[in-house]
């Protein structure tokens, strides 16, 4: 079912409404990692000066890395980090286009719905990406302690994350807060499960940044599979 809503979400990268909701996204995903990395080097610049002498490395200039080519790379390699929070962060300006853009052309016969309010949107999604950040936070003593298992660690925790989150957003918009909840928590294997599949190529450079977006869509494909009255969804 998992694999399934994935191909789906794949194959409906050439329709132009989700297309250009995938390119929005990955726009705004690039442009998120950006404001980060250049938070972090001036937060470093302050702390240590417009300048420091590292070994092997000599002197580093954190202005000239900000606006050189090395800094593509570098957020590149943030993005490892990064991608998770960002991916949380993604979801509440998109996943309403996504799941339109998915109902259109695979639910026709939906009626339908109202967008969420943006306030309800936005409280959801600080609140999430809250929990998100926090609880990586405390992790850090595991991903120390374990180092050989960090990243299955992190996969497997950012998935549970991650797959409550957008499993909650897209099925909110049918089912409402207390519908979506319930279904949730009646399916939460198969629910971290499309997490874990979520979370894994977020840590991959590049490929990370068209996930969000298809990650929405996989999981309002996923919503519709387990609905209890998916025989009336199209």
């Amino acid at each position: 079912m998992i694999f399934t809503s994935f191909t789906k979400a794949l194959a409906q990268m050439g329709d132009p409404r989700f297309r250009r909701v995938l390119i929005l996204g990955v726009a705004l995903t690039l442009a998120l990692l950006f404001a980060i990395y250049v938070a972090v080097l001036l937060s470093i610049s302050w702390l240590t000066g417009d300048a420091v002498t590292l070994p092997l490395l000599g002197e580093v200039r954190w202005m000239d890395d900000l606006l050189g080519w090395t800094s593509l790379i570098a957020m590149l390699v943030m993005s490892v980090f990064l991608m998770v929070p960002v991916a949380s962060a993604i979801t509440g300006f998109f996943l309403d286009d996504v799941a339109a853009a998915v109902e259109a052309r695979h639910y026709p016969d939906l009626p339908p719905v109202p967008r969420m309010p943006w306030m309800d949107t936005l409280r959801d999604t600080l609140g999430f990406l809250g929990v998100l950040i926090g609880v990586n936070l405390l992790a850090l003593v595991l991903y120390i302690a374990l180092p050989f298992g960090a990243f299955a660690i992190f996969w497997a925790l950012n998935g549970y994350l991650l797959g409550r989150e957008y499993f909650q957003l897209a099925a909110m918009r049918r089912l409402g807060r207390a519908g979506a909840q319930e279904l949730r928590r009646r399916h939460w294997l198969r629910v971290w499960g499309a997490g874990v599949l979520m979370a894994i190529p977020l840590s991959i450079p590049l490929l990370n940044l068209v996930i969000p977006i298809l990650g929405a869509a996989t999981f309002t494909h996923l919503v519709h599979a387990l609905r209890p009255d998916r025989g009336r969804t199209g």
